[in-house]
């Protein structure tokens, strides 16, 4: 069985809109793209190494992938990323079945992609990673599918934008099972699912006369 692992960059309020360039996708008027670059260094490059380093397939929205395929196969030949996507699966959600999906090794999942990722999921094969794709990103998580997650905590607040969680998130309890920071302040955070979330009170356990009257004006 495969895990679906996602990779994210997010800013401290939760966006992950355009985090590579001013023109990535500036779609809803956003004018902060870029804002990711300016904070790497050697242990952010170190990071997103690591996450390439094990065996995968790419998993991503129609937009994200848009990006790639306009950018990694035209990178230099020392780039060592660029043939590495060339080579591996790319699994792509779009609504548009017209979409031909040029680049090679790619391929639609679709007109029901929570059933395809399902069955991809179930299959023997190296892991699914998540790049970017905010809108399919929360379609996953809603659906209960993902594993692990991979996010690094930029030192910033961008106040509009496309956020890593939505509403319909289902709410579940991660561990963290790394965390480093970056000498430009980035945490590079790794979580994996950890069951149901449980809760606990810090309230007196015979609620105050003026508690209880709080509660009342609550309803």
């Amino acid at each position: 069985m495969r895990k679906i692992v996602v990779g994210a960059f997010m800013s401290l309020d939760g966006i992950m809109q355009a985090p590579g360039g001013p023109d990535e996708d500036p779609i809803g008027g956003f004018t902060f793209g870029g804002w990711a670059a300016p904070y790497f260094d050697e242990t952010m490059t170190e990071a997103v190494g690591g996450m390439f380093a094990r065996p995968f397939d790419l998993l991503l929205g129609r937009k994200t992938w848009d990006i790639f395929a306009a950018h990694w196969p035209y990178v230099d030949a020392d780039d060592p990323i660029g043939p590495l996507f060339d080579r591996i699966n790319k699994y792509v959600a779009t609504r548009n079945p017209e979409l031909k999906l040029g680049w090679q090794n790619s391929h639609s999942l679709g007109p029901d992609a929570v059933a395809a990722v399902r069955k991809l999921k179930a299959e023997d094969g190296p892991d699914l990673l998540t790049q970017g794709s905010t809108d399919f990103l929360k379609t996953l998580l809603a659906s209960d599918l993902v594993d692990e997650l991979n996010v690094s905590i930029f030192p910033l607040v961008l106040g509009k934008g496309k956020r890593l969680f939505g509403d319909a998130a289902l709410p579940s309890k991660l561990k963290l099972v790394s965390s480093k920071v970056s000498g430009t302040g980035v945490t590079v955070n790794k979580y994996v699912r950890d069951g149901d979330i449980v809760t606990g009170s810090f309230e007196f356990e015979t609620p105050t006369e003026a508690e209880l009257e709080r509660r009342r004006k609550l309803t």
